[in-house]
């Protein structure tokens, strides 16, 4: 696997969510199964945009739609252990973010599964691409690695 990305570590995020695994997100072979570690992509993005204030589910006139995301596994996790998904901008560009985003087992310093989650902005009821909004293009610059557009 020469086209491995480097395990990344807990200084390339900005920020941190604990998880806690449920019974249910075991599969047969005794860990988390694969599928549910792009549910944690998607609630430490979606949780960080709606904590603060920059996605009202239910009423937001622009919205992310998830266009693509990725997932590269280093290490198992299983319930009951309790993850800490980090969160990062990868990129920003005019309509669109890739988030960076790791999955972290509780004291370790490297991640156990990396990934990218990329948001497409668009307007809600015609489904098309529109700039991403001053006020949460700010935030995001501010979960940027460089703390600028990425």
């Amino acid at each position: 696997m020469s086209n491995r990305k480097p395990r990344l570590i807990r200084a390339d995020f900005r920020l941190f969510r604990p998880i806690p695994t449920r019974w249910h997100d075991n599969d047969v072979f005794g860990h988390v199964n694969n599928v549910v570690y792009y549910s944690w992509f998607d609630t430490a993005v979606c949780a960080w945009l709606v904590e603060n204030g920059h996605l009202d589910i239910a009423g937001s006139d622009i919205v992310g739609l998830v266009v693509e995301t990725t997932c590269t596994y280093f290490e198992s996790t299983a319930f009951p252990e309790t993850i800490e998904a980090g969160l990062a901008v990868e990129r920003l560009g005019t309509s669109s973010v890739t988030y960076r985003l790791g999955i972290f087992r509780t004291g370790s310093e490297q991640a156990a599964a990396q990934g990218l989650f990329t948001h497409v902005y668009v307007e809600r009821e015609s489904q098309r691409p529109v700039p991403i909004p001053d006020r949460i293009r700010a935030a995001l610059c501010a979960l940027s690695s460089s703390g600028g557009p990425g």
